[in-house]
């Protein structure tokens, strides 16, 4: 059974979620997704997701193609997440190109394209602007 891995915050989810969670399941035969905490959130973009990690773990976990869901920790922790889910292929948006090919050894690495003129910043801003 191939298995897949990704990661990320999916706060204010959109369509580029969906798009990329979906493609990350067509590459295999079951989804495991990493949602990132609050705290990891912050020391990656300097605030909080609008949606606490509780209720975007439950938005994935609602997702019929999504299979696993758990909370990540530290973007340090990529191959023990790899290794304690038995996942075979690591999928990330193209925004993280190269930035954990360190992990080749352990599984298939991907980057995916991500939804042109979509992002959860751009969303926010938008928001704030009204």
């Amino acid at each position: 059974m191939k298995k897949v891995i990704t990661f990320g915050t999916f706060d204010v989810f959109h369509v580029g979620h969906i798009n990329i969670l979906e493609r990350a399941r067509a590459m295999g035969d079951y989804l495991i997704v990493g949602v990132s905490s609050d705290e990891l959130n912050f020391s990656k973009k300097n605030r909080y997701p609008i949606y606490n990690e509780a209720d975007r773990v439950k938005i994935i976990s609602a997702m019929r193609f999504v299979d696993e869901v758990f909370i990540e920790e530290s973007l340090d922790l990529k191959l023990e997440y790899i290794n304690k889910h038995n996942a075979t292929i690591l999928v990330m948006g193209d925004d993280w190109k190269g930035r954990f090919d360190w992990v080749k050894p352990a599984c298939e690495v991907l980057y995916l394209p991500r939804t042109p003129s979509i992002s959860t910043t751009e969303i926010i801003e938008i928001v704030k602007s009204i």
